[in-house]
């Protein structure tokens, strides 16, 4: 299944309670190091703590995923869950970095790139990811303040 076809398909299916609240929430890839460090990135920089987390491997995450109608077994992109959409790739990158304070926003300008040409650099990265950044062996644990921002 396609990228585009994943949020189309997550566009007609309305996910459980906890993602229809209005906080974004970020599924990311719980032992990936280049995934660890895009979560701190965007946790130092969500001045508004808007997101919250949840590490793909976590039955938090496979439900949702489920109730989106979404692979489970899929961690080679990150998943922005905003009410009841879902957005992978590219498309999930750029939705957060819209969220974050001054000067991420202007990244958007990359919206004007087809998607189909930021998909194939956003999986090129992701297929070379552990191989480039190293994975860990389990999840990070977290500062009790970053703690309350995680689903799982």
């Amino acid at each position: 299944m396609t990228s585009s076809q994943m949020e189309q398909n997550a566009e007609r299916t309305s996910p459980s309670t906890v993602a229809d609240a209005e906080s974004p929430i970020i599924l990311f890839d719980g032992v990936c190091n280049l995934c660890d460090a895009w979560v701190q990135f965007v946790l130092r920089r969500d001045r508004a703590k808007v997101f919250r987390f949840a590490p793909l491997q976590s039955d938090f995450a496979q439900d949702l995923l489920d109730k989106l109608g979404m692979p489970t077994d899929n961690f080679d992109t990150m998943v922005l869950v905003v009410g009841d959409r879902a957005y992978t790739r590219s498309g999930a990158a750029l939705g957060i970095v819209r969220r974050l304070g001054w000067p991420w926003p202007l990244l958007n300008i990359f919206w004007l790139v087809p998607y189909f040409l930021r998909d194939a650099v956003y999986s090129f990265i992701a297929h070379r990811r552990y191989r480039w950044f190293g994975k860990q062996e389990c999840l990070i644990v977290r500062s009790d303040e970053q703690r309350g921002r995680f689903l799982a």
